[in-house]
């Protein structure tokens, strides 16, 4: 028998269906008893599912239906239950027969701002679960499904992980409403749109895609929602969820997409001609397309004046750089090309590292080790203690650890200055991808020396070139070149030597700066000059 013959296929085994996918088509039939029934042998198990049946008006027997966890009940009693049992005096007798009492009650009775009408009964139940109260009268064909959703939130506060000294300080919350009203209150314009649709066959979490019409390109917005529609998984707990569906590339350390959790960065980068995407219960928005220059600028770069903004945005991108090559260029140093240093400063190094008794590399990936661990136990642990840990991690431990010969002073200051220096940058995503690099750049450096870390520095460069964000290259405005877009990127220039859109998001409206570059930097008058305001009849 020959050894390439193929073996027969194993039957996958299809995902069960549940009682409601098995009932989607099942429709009201109007007896009352029939709904109730079907609704509680699906929920009636649960301790804070309410059935209340009471009469309308004496004349029609009815139902309501809701979750006591998910909804206010004193609205309940005050606004749904008291309209329908106490006869109103514009109503008369004939606005109550059953043809037209769905009519009767929403045009002249329930005044809530959400009533929709619903006939299938899966999705009645669905309402339920996302807080709403169902509202079913025997006889009728038809359910009122009412929006009264109450569930405790936390109150807008400043952000967490993007600080600012200058600038705005509030900061999205798990509440998607709350969210979307943050956007909605800086975006005065009916050119915001939001598009919104549910993911997770248990969770059915709500997502927004916002973006702005006339200035975010309709196929991206278009190829966004298809993304999201393809998305088959049980539950979507947070942002970072589709994140992983929806990105081009899976297998690189490095983020294809903006999580923050500012509505102003929200704002600017919408008014770029970017897409961004919101998740009921995630305080963070995700924006897309994302280009790498992205995780060196910050929101307050442009809250203060370009120079300033341009010198702080300088600092970061060479913090980056700084934290991702000089724990390599270290090693090789030590390793492999003593004669590019200083002979002073290869002496003291050497007089460091006597006692130390295994290579530089070893001792610099057993240090990065040490601080990665210490890190991810400081995140985890409660603030005060966190706060503890960190000085006693890299005053005592570091210090006891020279003092015991397992390190030299050079490497704890090489490492204590590269980890200040990751901590500049403002996204976390991207901080991450290069505390990940540094590693394997150490491991080359300590095997070819310096050829080594020009081999990995050219294969990141190489691989990051390949990155692409919903058809972006990753590396714009630099690869390839947009001298437009180059007047903020590592400079900001002035909003008024910035008049167009990046043109890679190839946006509807490319003008953004209508004032003529004249009306804003010609000469001021100066009214209080004294020159200018000479009284010769004056003391």
């Amino acid at each position: 028998m020959p050894i390439w013959k193929s073996k027969k296929k194993k039957k996958i085994k299809q995902i069960p269906h549940t009682t409601m996918s098995k009932q989607q088509e099942r429709k009201i039939n109007g007896q009352l008893q029939d709904t109730i029934d079907f609704i509680n042998r699906l929920l009636g198990d649960n301790d804070d599912f309410i059935v209340r049946r009471f009469s309308i008006y004496g004349k029609h027997s009815a139902a309501l239906f809701y979750i006591s966890n998910l909804v206010e009940q004193s609205t309940i009693h005050r606004e749904i239950l008291k309209s329908l049992m106490e006869m109103p005096d514009h109503i008369d007798a004939e606005e109550l027969k059953q043809e037209v009492i769905l009519d009767t009650l929403a045009e002249k009775v329930l005044y809530q701002g959400e009533l929709k009408r619903e006939k299938q009964l899966v999705k009645l139940i669905e309402a339920i679960l996302a807080g709403e109260t169902v509202l079913t009268i025997d006889g009728v064909q038809e359910a009122f499904h009412i929006e009264t959703r109450s569930v405790d939130k936390r109150a807008v506060d400043s952000p967490e992980t993007e600080q600012v000294i200058i600038g705005p300080r509030e900061g999205f919350i798990e509440r998607l409403g709350t969210n979307i009203g943050l956007l909605r209150y800086r975006l005065p314009t009916a050119d915001f749109c939001i598009k919104t649709l549910k993911v997770g066959r248990l969770t059915k979490s709500k997502v927004a895609i916002c973006y702005l019409k006339g200035i975010s390109n309709q196929a991206l917005v278009d190829e966004v929602e298809k993304r999201l529609k393809k998305i088959n998984i049980d539950a979507v707990l947070d942002i970072g969820y589709l994140e992983q569906y929806i990105e081009d590339y899976h297998y690189t350390p490095f983020t294809q997409t903006l999580l923050t959790e500012r509505p102003d960065s929200t704002i600017g980068n919408l008014i770029e001609g970017r897409v961004a995407i919101l998740v009921d219960g995630s305080p963070f928005a995700m924006v897309v397309p994302a280009v790498f220059n992205q995780f060196y600028q910050a929101t307050e770069d442009y809250s203060t004046r370009f120079v300033m903004g341009s010198f702080s945005r300088f600092v970061r991108m060479f913090a980056l750089v700084f934290s991702l090559i000089v724990p390599s260029l270290y090693v090789s140093f030590i390793s492999f090309n003593p004669e590019l240093v200083p002979t002073e400063f290869a002496v003291a190094v050497a007089g460091g590292r006597s006692g130390v008794p295994y290579p530089a590399v070893v001792e610099l990936l057993i240090l990065e080790g040490a601080m990665e661990i210490l890190r991810e136990a400081t995140i985890r642990l409660p603030k005060q203690i966190g706060n503890a840990l960190s000085i006693v991690g890299v005053l005592i431990i570091g210090d006891a650890a020279v003092q015991a010969g397992l390190s030299s002073p050079i490497t704890v200051v090489v490492i204590a200055l590269t980890t200040i220096a990751s901590f500049a940058t403002p996204v976390y995503n991207a901080s991450f991808a290069l505390r990940f690099l540094r590693f394997p750049l150490a491991i080359l450096a300590g095997l070819f020396g310096l050829y080594g870390v020009m081999v990995g520095l050219i294969m990141i460069l190489n691989h990051m070139l390949s990155l692409k964000s919903f058809g972006v290259p990753y590396l714009s405005p630099t690869a390839p070149w947009h001298t437009q877009e180059m007047k903020d990127s590592v400079i900001r220039f002035p909003f008024w030597w910035m008049p167009k859109r990046p043109s890679m998001f190839q946006s509807e409206n490319k003008t953004r700066v209508k004032e003529s570059k004249e009306s804003i930097t010609s000469q001021p008058t100066q009214p209080f000059d004294p020159l200018n305001n000479r009284n010769d009849g004056g003391n």
